[in-house]
């Protein structure tokens, strides 16, 4: 396989994880669209409420809401999947509860703890800030929904201890889901430096090396910068390996790695490509200054002792 087709090859593998990743979010949030419907259903089918008025309000919440989600998980209104679609799907996902407490209770409805389902969905799939502003959202409409209640109070001191009480299991789930997303999320990341980083040296492996790379040609593309790629091959490493040893051929590849990284701005992508090869992405650097810097890494590696 050739360099552009191992770097392409990386590249996909690379998007169709992310795909995948995204993907997997988006099952869960279909099944707890599915579990909130199923819940308020058998409220429905159980005789939860027996009011006719509160019935067909809930009814015709429960169809606008499957319609959401057929529309969002079947239709193809959103082919791509992202973070910002499950976001919208989280905001309907609580409008869908505000309408249905509205309807069965109000404060005191039994399926007030139906917000802990949304609050869930985001702690584990989005951002802390944009679960913050979801859960400030539900405080939000479970403000409005006890407007009668704080007209009844006592004092409205009464009436925010009351609201504060029943938001306690909300926040309090936010932030423990939260922070073990947040661990789970730092685990991952960390398996994922690992994987793209290559041990000997420290610079990116071939599949690091296609992600960084992928980024900043496409940024090249789009705004017509010069960008240059240089192919560095060892010569003779074999030789030291056979008369010196594997131990002292890898302290020679972590020299040049070293050489190289010497002769490189922050910008610039280095990385080791096989066992004694290494590419170095250069943003912002036409053909002729690319030559410079490659004779800079050439006399650096044979100039330093060993």
């Amino acid at each position: 396989m050739t360099e552009q087709g191992k770097i392409a090859s990386a590249v996909g593998v690379q998007h169709s994880i992310e795909a995948e990743e995204l993907r997997g979010i988006s099952r869960t949030i279909a099944e707890i669209h599915w579990l909130q419907l199923i819940l308020v259903l058998l409220y429905l089918l159980f005789g939860g409420t027996t009011d006719g008025e509160a019935r067909a309000a809930v009814s015709a919440g429960l169809f606008f809401y499957a319609a959401l989600v057929m529309g969002f998980r079947y239709a193809n209104f959103a082919l791509k999947e992202s973070r910002w679609k499950i976001g919208v799907e989280i905001i309907g996902m609580i409008a869908f509860v505000s309408w249905v407490v509205t309807y069965t209770g109000g404060l005191h409805s039994p399926l007030l703890n139906s917000y802990l389902l949304p609050v869930i969905a985001a702690s584990l799939t989005l951002s802390k800030l944009t679960t913050a502003c979801l859960v400030a959202l539900i405080a939000v409409c479970q403000a409005y929904i006890g407007l009668d209640v704080w007209v009844q109070s006592p004092s409205t001191l009464a009436f925010l201890g009351k609201l504060v009480a029943q938001l306690a299991p909300t926040l309090l789930v936010a932030y423990v889901t939260s922070m073990f997303s947040a661990d789970i999320r730092f685990g991952l990341n960390r398996v994922k430096l690992l994987a793209e980083t290559d041990d000997l040296t420290g610079l990116y492996n071939t599949r690091g090396f296609a992600i960084a790379a992928d980024r900043l040609f496409a940024q090249a593309l789009r705004y017509g910068r010069p960008a240059t790629l240089l192919m560095i091959d060892s010569d003779n490493l074999k030789s030291v390996n056979d008369a010196h040893g594997h131990d002292a051929g890898n302290k020679l590849l972590r020299h040049i790695a070293k050489s190289i990284q010497g002769e490189l701005r922050r910008t610039d992508v280095p990385a080791r490509y096989g066992g004694d090869e290494f590419i170095v992405l250069l943003p912002e650097t036409p053909p002729d200054r690319a030559v410079e810097v490659a004779e800079r890494i050439r006399v650096a590696v044979s100039g330093a002792p060993v």
